[in-house]
């Protein structure tokens, strides 16, 4: 996340406010520092930033194979061409909050202490919702946001979570799925690791995806499951105890502000990190940082912080995560 930027404005300097605008702007700083050492949006987005007005994420069709051509043989010609491609705009969020002068006459430091920082809260936790709700809302082609409708479809115009995912070269005749229909077993996040490491690129070449992230919501009974899976050297639900290969392998991340439920059951999403950066696969954009700008209001007097940040969210390449869950529209799979 990058560094505020603060500002102030018209009559502060001869103003009872000016004293009060270091202790709160540092109120402010360490509330965001500290929300970013817990925020999720980094390891699981590929994160960006930008100067222009939007960005245009793409990729390419592989070469194909090399070939035995033999004791002085000529190069053989391939070809490649660019894949679907993603258009991202950051949008412009903003709030406010004041200090009025009777709090600063009134020595009511805890309560100004307190408004900075329910003001930093809120902007770490809209950043941390609207990732999480669009994450999740990849099921569809959009997720609604306040009053706003976003767009979760990747870049080859379907859901980022669907089981028709066309190719650039063949088109619909080649179709791959990474959404699936299932309860939670081990026998069935085996499968969708091996459906992970069967990803295939347009051409129909092995990706090579190798899966190393389980994301799941703050659900009680899921998390117990994962966890067993995850980081048990032995198999808990067989009797001999047989050998755990998943232990080890995983790194968990439960993510509370993702809907507990998606057609009123639990699910988890299955990500490779690498994949994801190297692909950019799930860019995160920031065009602003949180900017700060202080002003005197001239019917109140009161110092008015007004907060302003442009960022956003969008999905290019679905090859970097998969879902499965009872109430997901997906590929069935059987325990």
């Amino acid at each position: 996340m990058p560094n505020i930027i603060f500002s102030e404005g018209s009559g502060l300097n001869d103003s009872v406010f000016g004293k009060s605008q270091y202790p709160i702007r540092a109120i402010i700083q360490k509330s965001v520092e500290a929300f970013e050492a817990m925020s999720m949006i980094d390891k699981i987005y590929s994160m960006d930033t930008t100067k222009n007005f939007a960005e245009k994420y793409t990729s390419e069709t592989s070469v194909g194979d090399f070939e035995d051509v033999g004791e002085n043989g000529a190069y053989p010609k391939t070809g490649m061409q660019e894949g679907y491609s993603k258009v991202i705009e950051p949008t412009t969020w903003k709030s406010s909050f004041e200090v009025t002068q009777e709090m600063l006459e009134d020595a009511k430091y805890g309560k100004i202490k307190s408004r900075a920082s329910i003001f930093t809260t809120s902007y770490n936790r809209t950043r941390e919702k609207f990732a999480a709700t669009m994450l999740a809302g990849g099921v569809g082609s959009t997720v609604t946001i306040g009053k706003k409708t976003y767009d979760t479809n990747c870049a080859d115009g379907t859901p980022l979570f669907g089981q028709n995912h066309p190719s650039k070269t063949k088109g619909a005749k080649f179709v791959q799925s990474n959404a699936f229909k299932a309860a939670f077993a081990t026998s069935i996040f085996d499968q969708v690791q091996e459906h992970m490491q069967d990803f295939k690129d347009d051409d129909g070449n092995l990706l090579n995806v190798a899966p190393d992230t389980i994301i799941i919501p703050n659900v009680g009974s899921l998390k117990r499951e994962v966890f067993a899976l995850a980081g048990s050297d032995f198999d808990p639900a067989t009797a001999n105890n047989a050998l755990n290969f998943q232990a080890g392998l995983w790194n968990v991340i439960v993510w509370p502000y993702l809907p507990k439920m998606i057609g009123n059951k639990p699910y988890f999403i299955m990500m490779d990190s690498r994949f994801k950066d190297d692909y950019q696969c799930l860019p995160w954009l920031d065009r602003v940082p949180l900017s700060v700008r202080s002003d005197i209001d001239p019917n109140t007097d009161a110092n008015v912080f007004k907060g302003r940040a442009r960022f956003g969210a969008g999905f290019n390449n679905w090859r970097c995560v998969a879902i499965c869950g009872e109430g997901i529209t997906g590929t069935a799979l059987t325990a």
